[in-house]
């Protein structure tokens, strides 16, 4: 394994228990804000001491609670990528570089002109961060990085600071750059959409745990748990009753389902994506008629929240969420009252 990863550490009422391992390539840390990613990372890279567990890279002991080991952040041989960056203002993109790389003034300089044109950056060695765009400066960030030799990459949310436009440029020179160096990476993000374009692998990370990783495709069209599908985007849960190996009962929504595949014993919600639920025929079978609870006109799409009718009242997860084409929205002249159906290959089943 690239990367193991199984630790402990409390800080006041947070416990942070990490445990996962990956081959290589670039695997994300998925979760909401404050659930222990970045902590995971500082973790990795020896800036925060775990209270117990073990952290193994390319076979090597970073930290192990049990024997004693701790190694120092500068022998680990880890590049870790901060938020911001973290340049030194008062240093050209050059010596920011040139800092990081080992060997005679000579050598250093050296290495840092390699790095600095093997990530296009020819001739803006002598600006300084404040004369560089925000994709020129995570490269330099990267370039700094690559001069030391990491083993691995940890990158800690590397587009939260920029504007949409810029991020999904520099989102695409960095997926280049991780293609090009070849290293194994570690993406923390709370972003879906930059994890199913970047990363091979994801780990869940809800409340200080992790779940088991599975592929990022996976993740995305078969979540397993309800903390996976909400990170995946899916917006319609109801807890659930299994009713029989192919039927079962939506709680929240007050009706029962019919499912293309056996309903697993050990279900205990169920979700679907709002695009899946269509608008039906009220006497068609497996029709749920609904009360139309709020219209919201998004960009490009209709957003309808819908109250079915055997719904408990109150609650949010009483409601069903329907995205449609503004056209289709607009022909369906819905008065106040509309029937939709949830087609059974597209019911998720959740721990």
């Amino acid at each position: 394994m690239a990367l193991e990863v199984d630790i402990r550490k409390r800080l006041g009422s947070f416990h942070l228990d990490a445990r996962f391992a990956f081959d290589g390539g670039t695997m994300a840390l998925l979760g909401a804000s404050g659930c222990g990613k970045s902590l995971t990372l500082r973790c990795i890279a020896g800036i925060v001491k775990p209270e117990e567990g073990s952290i193994r890279l390319n076979g090597k002991t970073l930290f192990d609670s049990a024997r004693g080991i701790d190694l120092p952040p500068q022998q680990r041989r880890v590049g870790y990528l901060f938020q911001h960056y973290a340049l030194f203002p008062n240093m050209t993109a050059r010596q920011n570089v040139e800092i990081a790389a080992r060997g005679s003034r000579r050598e250093r300089r050296q290495q840092a002109e390699e790095q600095l044109r093997a990530l296009y950056l020819e001739g803006l060695g002598d600006r300084y961060p404040h004369q560089l765009s925000g994709g020129q400066q995570q490269r330099v960030a990267l370039a700094r990085i690559f001069a030391s030799g990491p083993d691995i990459l940890l990158l800690d949310e590397p587009f939260s600071a920029l504007d949409s436009y810029l991020k999904w440029r520099i989102e695409m020179e960095l997926s280049d750059t991780l293609s090009r160096f070849g290293r194994p990476a570690l993406f923390v993000s709370h972003d879906r959409d930059e994890v199913y374009r970047l990363c091979g692998e994801v780990c869940v990370m809800q409340d200080g745990r992790t779940e088991p990783p599975v592929s990022a495709r996976r993740l995305f069209l078969a979540p397993q748990t309800l903390a996976a599908a909400l990170l995946s985007g899916c917006k319609n849960f109801s807890r659930a009753r299994r009713l029989g190996e192919r039927l079962v009962a939506a709680l929240d929504w007050g009706c029962e389902l019919e499912t293309e595949s056996p309903v697993p014993e050990e279900t205990a919600y169920i979700g679907v994506r709002a695009h899946r639920v269509r608008p039906a025929q009220t006497g068609d079978p497996g029709a749920i008629p609904c009360r139309v609870d709020r219209v919201t006109q998004e960009l490009f799409s209709t957003a309808v929240m819908l109250r079915p009718a055997g719904a408990p009242a109150g609650g949010d997860w009483g409601l069903l969420r329907m995205e449609l084409p503004k056209e289709q929205w607009q022909a369906l002249h819905a008065a106040g009252r509309l029937a939709v159906r949830i087609p059974g290959q597209d019911i998720m089943f959740l721990k």
